[in-house]
């Protein structure tokens, strides 16, 4: 009996066996892990979030070179340089001969 005497008056046993402790400690569990509204949810939407951002950014980025090339293509003889490298136009008389490098080191 002595035993169990010296542990009650411990004050770490005393706080654990609060009964606003032992409410508590379930209460935080439960919220961090089990939750639809849990700590490990809200993780995995915030890593969601950052990679669309990056997306919108990648996508600003892109519209803003689109743009670029369209203020580029005003000009004729730009267009005319655009239309041959894209998309392989040629002139009527004219021959077009494409030259690849293999990048590829074996």
């Amino acid at each position: 009996m002595s035993f169990f005497q010296n542990v009650k008056k411990k004050s770490a046993f005393k706080i654990l066996t609060n009964v606003f402790v032992m409410i508590l400690i379930p209460f935080i569990v439960w919220m961090l892990f089990f939750d639809e509204n849990s700590y490990l949810i809200h993780n995995k939407f915030d890593q969601e979030i950052e990679e669309l951002e990056s997306t919108i950014l990648f996508y600003k980025g892109k519209i803003d070179q689109d743009k670029e090339t369209i203020k580029k293509l005003q000009d004729s003889l730009e267009l005319e340089r655009f239309a041959r490298e894209q998309y392989l136009m040629k002139k009527e008389n004219e021959d077009i001969y494409i030259i690849e490098f293999d990048t590829i080191k074996r």
